[in-house]
């Protein structure tokens, strides 16, 4: 699939975020705020390219969120980040045991995320829903994986495609499958940060 205009405009978006990010890294390394916006932006960048530049991308990220929380454990936008980040990797992983460690640790840091934020809708939701990963990992690469369903995951968001990669496996109702998506796919990173990422990013972006 042909990347729309609105993919490039956010894959611009976000790798300007990234390199402001990375000069800013070079003048402070121990800005935790900064190091968590790398990482987010970083796993943002992660659904351009191919599965294994995806997972290179992944990979950094989890390095950059990991400096965050070595400088402060409590970051709940850092742990939140990182239960996305292990999520996607789990996802990207054929072996349902590897994947399955992936998504206990994602579990993990959703439920410190919680404990840091109480009250923070997304990171209930993520913690809510991350029991439902395993499953969704089963039917995902029982139809072939994500190198299957799509070349690039240029092409739109890696919740997009699993979604699409899940109900392609059910023979239930459009309502239903719409419900599901929104369902399981409210707390991957992808799909509600998304949001929140561009608006920090443009916000750096010269007229």
């Amino acid at each position: 699939m042909e990347p729309t205009q609105n993919d490039l405009e956010r894959l611009m978006i976000f790798e300007h975020a990234r390199i402001t990010a990375e000069a800013a890294y070079a003048k402070n390394p121990n800005d935790v705020d900064n190091l968590t916006k790398w990482g987010g932006v970083l796993l943002e960048l992660s659904q351009f390219g191919d599965i294994n530049e995806s997972k290179k991308m992944i990979k950094d990220a989890v390095s950059k969120l990991d400096e965050a929380l070595s400088i402060n454990p409590a970051k709940h936008e850092a742990l939140w980040c990182l239960g996305n980040a292990y999520t996607t990797q789990g996802f990207l992983t054929p072996d349902h045991d590897e994947a399955q460690i992936q998504f206990d640790l994602a579990a993990e840091f959703f439920q410190k995320a919680v404990d840091e934020c109480p009250g923070n809708e997304h990171y209930l939701q993520s913690l809510a829903n991350s029991s439902k990963a395993s499953d969704l990992h089963n039917e995902i690469h029982k139809q072939g994986g994500f190198g299957q369903s799509q070349q690039s995951l240029g092409g739109g968001s890696t919740s997009t495609t699993t979604t699409t990669t899940f109900s392609n496996s059910k023979k239930s109702s459009k309502k239903k499958s719409s419900d599901l998506k929104y369902d399981i796919f409210g707390w991957i990173f992808l799909a509600v940060g998304v949001v929140t990422l561009i608006g920090m990013a443009k916000s750096n972006v010269p007229k």
